[in-house]
C-alpha cells in the first residue's frame, strides 16, 4: 500500500485504475437508466431486480463510493504535490497542449462529488423529495418511473442534472485520455487517437444522460 501511494507515479497509476472503474460504472449506469424509455414496467422491473439482490447491491454501492472517494483524494494529493513542487509561480505561464477541461479537472471532480451526494439523497436514500419517492406500481414494486418523471418535471431538478452532466463531459473528455497517459499505455503516435476517443465517449455519455431529464421535462416521457 505504501509503495502504491507513496510516490507520484504510484498515485497516478492508482488514479488511472480508479478512474477506469468509475468510467465503466458510468457506462453501465447509463445503460440501466435508459430502461425508462421502455415505460414504467421497464425501469420498475430493472429497479426491482437490483433490490432483489439485497445486501449485494449495497455492498457494491459502498465499494463504488470508496473508489470514488479514493479517486478524488488522489486527485487532491497530486494537485497539492504539483503546487508544492513549484511554490513560486511562473513569471509568465504558457499552457502548452492543454485544454479548459484539463485546467479545471480538480474543480469538475469536486462538483461531481457534490452532485453524487445529491443524487444518492434524491433517488437512492429518497429524502430530498419524500412526497414522490414512495409510490408503488400495480405489481407492488417501487414506482421508480413515477418518481423519476415527477422529479424531472421540475425545472430546477432538471437543470441541476443537466449542469452536472456538462461537468461530467468536461471531466471525462480529459480524464479518459489522461488515464492512458498516467498508466504509460500511450505514446506520441497514439495520443491524438486516445484523446479523440475520450472526447467522443464523453459526448455520447452526456447525450445519453441528459436525454432522460430533458425528454421528461419537454413531455416526451410522461406518466
Amino acid at each position: 500500500m505504501q509503495m502504491l501511494f507513496g510516490s507520484s507515479v504510484g498515485k497516478k497509476i492508482a488514479m488511472a485504475a480508479t478512474g477506469l472503474i468509475l468510467v465503466l460504472f458510468v457506462i453501465v449506469h447509463l445503460i440501466g437508466n435508459t430502461s425508462i424509455f421502455a415505460g414504467p414496467d421497464g425501469i420498475n422491473a430493472y429497479a426491482a431486480a437490483l433490490h432483489s439482490m439485497g445486501p449485494i447491491v449495497w455492498l457494491f454501492r459502498l465499494v463504488m463510493l470508496a473508489v470514488f472517494l479514493l479517486h478524488i483524494w488522489l486527485g487532491l494529493k497530486l494537485t497539492l504535490e504539483n503546487k508544492l513542487a513549484r511554490p513560486v509561480g511562473y513569471a509568465q505561464k504558457q499552457n502548452i497542449r492543454t485544454s479548459y477541461a484539463a485546467q479545471i479537472m480538480i474543480y469538475s471532480g469536486l462538483v461531481l462529488l457534490l452532485f453524487t451526494i445529491y443524487h444518492l439523497l434524491h433517488f437512492t436514500v429518497r429524502v430530498t423529495n419524500p412526497e414522490i419517492s414512495h409510490f408503488v406500481d400495480a405489481a407492488g414494486r417501487l414506482d421508480v418511473y413515477a418518481m423519476v418523471v415527477l422529479s424531472f418535471q421540475k425545472f430546477f431538478i432538471t437543470l441541476t442534472y443537466v449542469i452536472a452532466m456538462v461537468f461530467l463531459l468536461l471531466h471525462l473528455s480529459h480524464g479518459i485520455g489522461s488515464m492512458f497517459q498516467s498508466s504509460g499505455l500511450n505514446n506520441a503516435r497514439t495520443l491524438p487517437t486516445i484523446q479523440a476517443a475520450g472526447k467522443w465517449i464523453a459526448i455520447v455519455l452526456l447525450v445519453g444522460y441528459i436525454a432522460i431529464p430533458i425528454s421528461i421535462f419537454v413531455g416526451i416521457v410522461k406518466l
